[in-house]
């Protein structure tokens, strides 16, 4: 009961519009999780006689409630398993990125000397390369697999974590607390996971969330070039691409996925600067 009570007041407190953009968030993770059993079609499904159908509200019928595409594919079925894709694309680049920034931050941190220098001009020639040419030649030299996507993807912005974990890791070196924990014989992992993290966690979310959004539109841009998920696997990007064609015969082919890119990516953004709010000891 005490359980329900705490739940009920935070949810209580949470601002309205961060509120709509949660509850958004979690839709879509159950959507991803669900397509296959709320889809009402295969995302492949082919049906010419049924090429462009409008979707209900501009006039079309129950069987395609947004339509169908070029090919006569259900736009709401295509809708359901892109973001799947797109969501695990973003989900698994950003945990690779945060994961690789924040451990080269604090690889710079604690041996300093040569090793600082080395991560440094990483981050500085990860910084002056347009991620987007880095992206566009490495799938034109090595092809392009889901999983040579979602790894190429997790290089997008790790740079950022590591100048933060870096310049943070530093300034808690500089503090008492990690002095003495260090005095009482913790191992350096026991110090930066348990102890350091902890305390940076608030600026690292931020980060976190800012490469989050940023990595749906890089792939939603990518698959609308072409280079992106490959076809017969669909995201929303791909959609896009693919509907550019109808915009002006059957505009609902690209509207519907770019709605949910730009509401995703907005939730995202939403969520995260209020969780930095919630969890930044600074702010209390």
């Amino acid at each position: 009961m005490k359980t329900f009570k705490f739940w009920r007041s935070e949810i209580n407190a949470l601002p309205l519009l961060v509120l709509i953009c949660l509850t958004w968030l979690v839709g879509m993770v159950v959507v991803a999780f669900t397509a296959d059993l709320i889809a009402p079609y295969a995302y492949t499904k082919l049906s010419l006689s049924d090429r462009l159908l409008p979707p209900i509200f501009f006039g079309g019928n129950v069987d395609h409630l947004l339509g169908t595409d070029e090919l006569g594919r259900d736009v709401l079925s295509r809708l359901l398993y892109s973001i799947r894709i797109s969501l695990l694309v973003a989900f698994s680049s950003t945990l690779i990125s945060a994961a690789l920034g924040i451990g080269m931050g604090f690889l710079a941190a604690h041996f300093r000397g040569w090793v600082e220098q080395l991560v440094l001009v990483l981050v500085d020639f990860q910084a002056s390369m347009p991620f987007m040419i880095i992206a566009l030649a490495v799938l034109a030299f090595f092809g392009n697999t889901l999983l040579l996507f979602i790894a190429l993807m997790g290089f997008y912005g790790w740079e950022r974590a590591a100048r933060i974990a870096r310049g943070l890791t530093i300034a808690a070196n500089e503090q008492g607390y990690a002095a003495a924990v260090y005095d009482l014989g913790a191992s350096p992992w026991r110090v930066y996971l348990k102890h350091i993290l902890p305390n940076i966690a608030s600026t690292l979310i931020v980060s976190i969330t800012l490469t989050f959004p940023e990595v749906i539109l890089l792939e939603s841009g990518l698959s609308f070039l072409g280079l992106g998920v490959q076809p017969p696997m669909t995201s929303l990007g791909n959609m896009v691409g693919y509907g550019r064609e109808y915009l002006q015969s059957a505009p609902w082919i690209l509207l519907a996925p770019s709605f949910f890119i730009v509401v995703t990516t907005f939730s995202v953004s939403m969520v995260g600067d209020w969780l930095r709010d919630r969890l930044d000891p600074t702010l209390n």
